[in-house]
């Protein structure tokens, strides 16, 4: 398994770095619900249709928490919260949440984990390899375009 990039250049002709390549992640499909619920259905004792209610009840329970200003945290995973946009005001008295809020938006933070050297790395990350995406096109038509839930898919790992 690995996380696919492709190579790009900046478009901007005025930046220092124009010339420079850089990477940047490519999705090679998308993995939805039911797909998880497959997966997790295999690896443990519970039903899929198990799995779908529970996660559907989550989205709502979740929704709940943090629409009352709670920051909701899934061990392993990372922490939710609500954000807010809006634009300020000269003086405080003019502030007015109809005006001056202009949108909200769901703040992600994975969960940390801190190896004995102190080295921080994000949950999520943990083992993650890249692997250039030119041969993603090779690895679908090979796997009958697999999802990456499924074993084998995304092809051997490469270190950065």
């Amino acid at each position: 398994m690995a996380v696919f990039y492709k190579k790009y250049k900046l478009k901007n002709k005025n930046a220092k770095t124009k010339d420079y390549t850089y990477a940047r992640a490519v999705s090679s499909g998308t993995v939805h619900t039911t797909d998880l619920a497959e997966v997790i259905q295999r690896n443990c004792t519970c039903k899929k249709s198990d799995v779908l209610a529970v996660l559907a009840e989550l989205v709502e329970v979740m929704q709940t928490e943090l629409q009352n200003s709670h920051r909701v945290h899934l061990d392993g995973f990372g922490a939710f919260k609500i954000g807010i946009k809006s634009k300020g005001e000269k003086e405080e008295k003019d502030f007015n949440p109809s005006k001056n809020i202009i949108g909200m938006k769901v703040l992600f933070q994975p969960e940390m984990r801190i190896s004995p050297n102190c080295v921080r790395t994000k949950a999520l990350l943990m083992g993650a390899k890249v692997k250039e995406a030119q041969s993603l096109v090779d690895v679908r038509e090979k796997k009958g375009k697999t999802t990456p839930s499924q074993p084998g898919s995304g092809g051997d790992p490469a270190h950065p």
